[in-house]
């Protein structure tokens, strides 16, 4: 009599609970979002000190978004509610940033409005076409990222800088801040476009696929 048994086929892994490390850092940073908009908006954006606190927070916020996503991809604790909530909380950051900028007046609003629109409107994008296929992050939209960052930093740093009366060092900020910006904008909206053709593909490859 045979005594080999019918293989067990394989259990499927269970998904990573939601309450782990990289979403609590999440969420704290949904939470820092309003914070960094008190900190910033304060006294009309005037207040070195206030300034300087709203730079921290940014900074912090920023952080805690790169050490979300390393342990999430690398303890294998990738969500689905990390995948939604993480680019809620990075784009609500960004949308804070460049908005309160606007407001006390250190950007002029032709640039949240641009950077904004095509960071939402990719956004959308990515949903439509979701039944097709999933749009990647592309290594200029991780570059868009660096650029917008570092340009946010920099402007929120030269109230505090200019305060100091040291004139050279507030002049390398400015002309510092200005090419960051200038980049940003540059490669937010040649991303955009890259992500428009990259939607308009898949589209047109699935179509012809079903077909």
């Amino acid at each position: 009599m045979s005594q080999q048994r019918d293989a067990v086929p394989p259990r499927d892994p269970a998904p990573p609970s939601p309450w782990n490390v990289p979403n609590a850092l999440t969420v704290l940073r949904i939470l820092m979002v309003p914070v960094f908009a008190v900190l910033l908006l304060m006294h009309g954006g005037q207040d070195p000190v206030l300034r300087l606190w709203a730079f921290a927070v940014f900074v912090l916020a920023m952080l805690t978004d790169k050490i979300d996503g390393d342990l999430a991809r690398k303890h294998n604790l990738v969500t689905d509610f990390g995948k939604i909530a993480d680019p809620i909380a990075d784009k609500s950051l960004m949308a804070a940033a460049f908005i309160g900028l606007a407001l006390i007046g250190a950007l002029p609003w032709w640039i949240p409005v641009v950077i904004l629109v095509r960071e939402f409107g990719i956004t959308v994008l990515r949903f439509v076409v979701i039944r097709y296929a999933v749009m990647p992050a592309s290594k200029g939209g991780k570059l868009k990222t660096v650029l917008q960052t570092v340009a946010v930093a920099l402007f929120l740093l030269l109230l505090p800088v200019s305060a100091l009366g040291i004139g050279w060092l507030t002049l390398c900020l400015v002309v510092l801040a200005g090419i960051s910006l200038a980049a940003a904008v540059v490669v937010t909206l040649v991303t955009g476009v890259d992500y428009c053709i990259q939607a308009y593909r898949l589209v047109r490859d699935a179509r012809a696929q079903q077909a």
